[in-house]
């Protein structure tokens, strides 16, 4: 028997009796091997520890079964839903995926960008961190197809899924305008993200559709979109010299920092001050106050973008035609917001 480390394909058909065809259809086809014959040959591979080499199989088949995904913040749980729907989809096609972390940063965007063009990936779900889209027109050139994900796409280029954030923004602010506030805050995070221009967006055009001005709305600028940010945040709204009676956070981290924040120094959610997010993560309803947030369905999200990719790659590929698919967001009312008294 040779050494597990040097066992090859030629190694397991001699070892089960049948030709090296027959080992590689078991492998790769196996509905053309009649079972009895399928499970001895998986059993003599088991046996002697046989690994395949993917890189060898990707020369001959001209392509990986290796999709990427590429996310703003691994850290935030919106987006490990993400990667959960783009994974079930993904290993149903027989496909693994690769998850890498931009951190918000279009430079370390443009890196893995470069590492799924040297890896050959099948092809790419990226959520864009560079606003001005030239790491994306760099990775076009590759002809490895992509998905841009949580954002319209702005070209025919390729397919795009994304949640429409302007009627998200538009639903959590009528629901505060509703509830009697107007002394408004928007903690919005860094402003060259689209999903938070977008939010904002839809802020404003609640409060135009209610005859309200928008001065109404005080806007409060983070780096990030975590929770250090979120308490910081709170810290400053404490510190104004008339406190808003709502707030609303372009994602549930910066609203539970916030909440944080308001609690560490006494003040009442929603008595003093009632809080909307964004996202619905599991913890917004598992936090001190549970959390009103604007739900995105962020598994669907991952699913459809990776539908999307393996029709663009599979064996139909050439009927395959650009898809911009829109999810709606809804609003889940919990008790960290209520109505003036």
């Amino acid at each position: 028997m040779p050494e597990r480390g040097s066992v090859g394909i030629k190694d397991v058909a001699h070892e089960a009796g049948v030709s090296v065809g027959t080992v590689s259809n078991v492998l790769n086809q196996p509905h053309r091997v009649s079972e009895p014959t399928r499970r001895h040959v998986q059993q003599v591979i088991a046996r002697l520890g046989y690994v395949r080499s993917e890189y060898a199989r990707q020369l001959r088949a001209g392509h990986s079964r290796i999709m990427a995904l590429l996310v703003l913040d691994m850290g935030n749980p919106f987006f490990v839903d993400v990667a959960r729907g783009a994974e079930r989809a993904a290993r149903d096609a027989g496909l693994g995926v690769m998850v890498c972390n931009s951190a918000q940063s279009a430079a370390e965007e443009a890196e893995y960008l470069s590492l799924f063009a040297e890896q050959r990936v099948r092809g790419a779900l990226i959520t864009p961190a560079d606003p001005s889209g030239a790491t994306l027109r760099d990775f076009r050139r590759h002809g490895i197809p992509y998905v841009v994900v949580d954002r319209v796409a702005g070209d025919e280029e390729g397919c795009s899924v994304s949640v429409d954030d302007v009627s998200g923004g538009a639903l959590a602010i009528r629901h505060l305008v509703a509830g009697g506030h107007r002394s408004l805050a928007f903690v919005s995070g860094p402003a060259h993200l689209k999903q938070v221009q977008d939010r904002r967006e839809g802020a404003l055009k609640a409060l135009a559709e209610a005859g309200l001005s928008e001065e109404l709305l005080r806007e409060l600028p983070t780096e990030r979109l975590d929770v250090a940010a979120g308490r910081d945040a709170g810290a400053r709204l404490l510190g104004l010299a008339q406190r808003p009676t709502a707030v609303f956070c372009a994602n549930d981290l910066l609203a539970l920092g916030v909440l944080q924040a308001l609690y560490a120094a006494g003040v009442k959610v929603p008595d003093d001050m009632s809080i909307v997010g964004y996202d619905d993560i599991e913890f917004a309803a598992a936090a001190t106050v549970p959390l009103t947030s604007v739900r995105q369905p962020a598994l669907t999200l991952g699913t459809i973008a990776a539908q999307l990719l393996l029709q663009e790659t599979g064996e139909r590929a050439g009927d395959h035609r650009h898809q911009h698919v829109v999810l709606r967001p809804e609003l889940v009312v919990r008790g960290s917001s209520r109505g003036l008294s």
